[in-house]
């Protein structure tokens, strides 16, 4: 019996590298709605000029995720919808340490790789199964699990946390 799992396994474990986003392995498609997202600076799979620019439809694509979290900005429970942010990283091939998130105000926040990769940092899109709108931190969310990591709940994660979103730029 030992003999044919471990092939098996052996056969598996190169799967465990393979990226998880929708357009892993094909060309970053143009988008075909509003631009919610613009991603730009060190990254290898722009799709219009040196940018990778996402809409609803291609965001809502990659590594769907709901996370059901209190926010210091909220007092009841939210249910929140939305990609992994570092799959979206992935999808326009991110490189580098850091990003610098940047809202609609013009506020900026950077964000170190390392953290999306230890934390399921949500880009939410949705609320309570409603689109976010402008006045309610839409249309785009970056949003941390902060009743499931309660080590979360400090000054600088708050700061990290940008509502608005409407561009990142990798360093």
């Amino acid at each position: 019996m030992r003999r044919r799992v471990l092939p098996l396994l052996l056969a598996l474990v190169p799967l465990l590298w393979l990226p998880s986003s929708a357009f892993a392995g094909e060309a970053l498609p143009e988008p075909s709605g509003e631009v919610l997202l613009t991603i730009s600076g060190n990254i290898d799979c722009p799709n219009v000029g040196d940018e990778a620019l996402f809409d609803r439809e291609m965001l809502m694509d990659i590594a769907p995720t709901v996370t059901e979290t209190r926010t210091p900005w909220h007092p009841d429970l939210g249910r929140y919808e939305g990609p992994l942010l570092r799959e979206v990283l992935a999808a326009a091939g991110v490189r580098g340490e850091r990003v610098r998130v940047r809202a609609l105000n013009d506020f900026e926040a950077e964000i170190p790789l390392a953290q999306l990769h230890e934390y399921d940092v949500i880009l939410a899109m949705k609320r309570n199964g409603s689109p976010l709108q402008i006045r309610e931190f839409g249309p785009l969310f970056v949003l941390y699990p902060f009743d499931e990591h309660p080590e979360l709940l400090n000054e600088t994660v708050r700061f990290r946390s940008v509502w608005h979103t409407v561009h990142i730029h990798a360093l």
